[in-house]
């Protein structure tokens, strides 16, 4: 049976869909909540495949879970052990394979559009469409790694993923639930407030809860594309 390690850095920031899914395909999982006092462990041994979930605080921070993670996905990637980072997690990936995350051009948040590269790896990540809509919340991105290939980019976020063989970084949230959805677009963050007001890529509430009614199951069907080629499963 395939078990895969779940790291998690924010108790607010859970495996979502992504627990989900693993769930109903009969694979085994152990999340790891740094917040909530679990450690990470020193050895990704034991474990078939590494996910690395998103959080509020950026790849740069002094803290030691999230420098653990880094060793903990080079290891992986060093096994040949696949490796899926969802945004903070696709920015550690970066900066574990020695690329820089930075402020991003524009933050995005809500559902934000993103055009495929016209490679055969993007589309054999993310499908045969142009251009996808998916779920954003972030105001830093990374820049692409020696080896990496892109896979999407925006104006806002020109690296929007990145494929290293069969290890995915995404600076998006293929996980968002329903749950997750309507916690988050509760926010009263004052910074959130602001950006609505200023930046077009930063959508209202009410807005991306009206917009996930046809945008959240398109993007759950793109997760599931997504987490069987990283796991391999037919």
């Amino acid at each position: 049976m395939i078990r895969v390690l779940v790291l998690q850095n924010l108790t607010s920031d859970g495996p979502g869909y992504l627990g989900r899914w693993l769930a109903s395909h009969g694979v085994a999982f152990d999340v790891l909540n740094a917040e909530a006092g679990r450690p990470y462990p020193q050895r990704i041994d034991g474990y078939d495949a590494l996910a690395l979930l998103g959080g509020e605080m950026s790849a740069n921070d002094e803290l030691p879970s999230l420098r653990q993670a880094e060793r903990l996905i080079l290891q992986a990637m060093d096994a040949d052990i696949p490796v899926i980072g969802h945004c903070l997690g696709g920015q550690l990936m970066a900066r574990a394979l020695g690329a820089r995350v930075m402020e991003s051009a524009a933050p995005e948040i809500g559902w934000q559009s993103m055009r495929l590269d016209d490679t055969a790896a993007a589309r054999d990540w993310l499908g045969s469409k142009d251009e996808l809509i998916v779920y954003h919340w972030h105001h830093e991105s990374f820049e692409l790694p020696r080896g990496a290939q892109r896979l999407a980019s925006n104006d806002a976020c020109p690296n929007q993923a990145f494929a290293v063989g069969r290890h995915l970084a995404m600076q998006f949230h293929v996980e968002l639930d329903e749950y997750k959805l309507a916690t988050w677009s509760a926010s009263e963050d004052p910074r959130y407030l602001r950006l609505q007001r200023e930046c077009a890529t930063v959508q209202a509430a009410a807005a991306m809860r009206l917009q996930a009614v046809i945008a959240l199951p398109e993007q759950q069907r793109l997760a599931d594309r997504l987490y069987r080629r990283w796991l391999g499963i037919a």
